[in-house]
């Protein structure tokens, strides 16, 4: 099977979270202390991630310069994107429970939907990436973006079922922007195929960048307001389980 086509395959997987999410939203209640653990698992996991997975391997393949430049720009990319799609409704968009600017706006879920976007590209990239190394795809990436997708579908969907959308429109959009995930990291496989080591780098490092910012700006606060005490342990745990698992597949 072709490099690029298993890159989709793997973003596809990352992606499929938002689905499912989507889908338990729809039919059944969760409670939000559990959707907040998965939120903070998978806060651990990405944080580890970016830690030994992404900017260890940037900082190998480009050193110091293109690895900072890199990550800099994809924390400010990030945030100042994240800025302009909070005030337009997509501020809690992986909140685990009932979403303020939803009951306020009708097209609040549309906003979370195309946060999910902002988010999940980089992540995908970053899957895509991951095979180039020869190595075979990082399985702690995989299941770190996974993790980090549920709570963001079950948020935008629960908002889009208030504001009366139809099951189509909502399954539409999130398998939508599933396949998007997977299609990003296939080009970001294809694109980054046999490019100069300084370029993957800075890639790379852009992409834990905006990850990193990311876990500041929604997850972590989001994990931390409905587990409360509990959130830096289990957070902690997820790290912990990432690390053993980036340890053992090297």
């Amino acid at each position: 099977m072709p490099m690029w086509v298993q890159a989709g395959l793997w973003g596809l997987v990352g992606g499929s979270a938002l689905v499912l999410g989507a889908a338990a939203a729809w039919l059944i209640s969760l409670p939000q202390r559990a959707i907040a653990a998965v939120m903070a698992v998978g806060s651990g996991v990405l944080i580890s991630a970016v830690a030994f997975d992404l900017m260890d391997e940037a900082y190998r393949q480009g050193g110091f310069d293109s690895t900072s430049a890199g990550f800099l720009a994809g924390g400010a990319i990030y945030t100042a994107a994240n800025i302009y799609l909070s005030r337009r409704g997509a501020k809690h968009r992986k909140r685990s429970g009932s979403n303020p600017a939803q009951s306020q706006a009708g097209d609040g879920g549309l906003a979370i939907a195309v946060g999910a976007l902002l988010d999940g590209v980089p992540e995908s990239i970053v899957i895509g990436v991951s095979l180039l190394q020869g190595k075979g795809v990082s399985l702690v990436t995989v299941a770190a973006v996974f993790l980090s997708n549920m709570p963001e579908g079950l948020s935008s969907a629960a908002g889009m079922k208030k504001a009366g959308r139809g099951a189509l429109y909502v399954f539409g959009v999130w398998g939508g922007i599933a396949l998007t995930s997977g299609l990003a990291a296939a080009l970001g496989n294809v694109a980054l195929a046999g490019a100069n080591p300084e370029i993957i780098a800075a890639t790379t490092a852009v992409a834990a960048g905006a990850i990193l910012a990311m876990l500041a700006d929604t997850m972590i606060p989001e994990a931390f307001e409905t587990a409360h005490d509990y959130a830096g342990l289990i957070t902690v745990a997820g790290f912990l389980a990432a690390f053993v698992l980036s340890k053992l597949g090297g």
